[in-house]
């Protein structure tokens, strides 16, 4: 992870311009996209040159502790690897929430998406952050686009982009995020909660 910056925000845009590191793209009901079909990505960098997430509600039936012990305590229930996306499906990144009154720009191993989210230094030991952390999160593999990709999937309806909360990070009801975040959008955004995951059920 040393190629990770602090700065991953960039000015873009058109609709995109609402992105940033720390927003949650949900994808829409017509996504169907067997990759993202109902995902929730959080942002981890957003620039000119591209764009990185994580997908927040998919969990692997892999453990945390049968790849990275040390970590394992730490981790958030359910105490999966989760799915972050089809890129690099062998790398490992890891989002964290640090406990009120930290600051993360000031914790070794931290480097700040949006406080009080950060990502995790696995290279670091995990004993100094324990009791500054209220949880993390292991995702194998990421979401990636290039320059514009993007932006041209927000224009086309294929992204809904909403403001992200810590504990989406860190949530164990992966099962329901989709519909979790998109009710607490308010309306009208809140009606496609209620969207049938088979059309034809309507």
């Amino acid at each position: 992870m040393g190629d990770v910056v602090d700065d991953r925000s960039g000015a873009r845009s058109g609709n995109a311009s609402r992105v940033t590191p720390g927003s949650l793209l949900v994808a829409a009901p017509g996504l169907l996209d067997p990759q993202f079909r109902r995902t929730v990505v959080y942002v981890i960098e957003h620039r000119s040159r591209g764009s990185l997430g994580v997908v927040l509600n998919r969990p692997s039936e892999v453990a945390v502790r049968d790849v990275l012990p040390s970590w394992a305590p730490l981790a958030s229930k359910p105490h999966a690897v989760f799915v972050g996306g089809p890129v690099e499906a062998e790398t490992a990144l890891c989002l964290a929430a640090v406990r009120t009154g930290h600051d993360p720009a000031s914790l070794g191993g931290l480097v700040t998406v949006r406080a009080p989210v950060a990502l995790v230094d696995l290279d670091t030991d995990p004993a100094p952050l324990a009791p500054r952390l209220r949880g993390l999160r292991v995702f194998a593999g990421y979401a990636g686009w290039d320059a514009g990709q993007l932006d041209g999937e927000i224009g086309r309806g294929d992204w809904i982009v909403v403001p992200a909360l810590p504990d989406d990070v860190l949530t164990g009801q992966e099962g329901n995020l989709w519909g979790r975040v998109l009710r607490r959008q308010g309306m009208p955004l809140s009606l496609l909660a209620t969207y049938p995951t088979d059309v034809r059920q309507n």
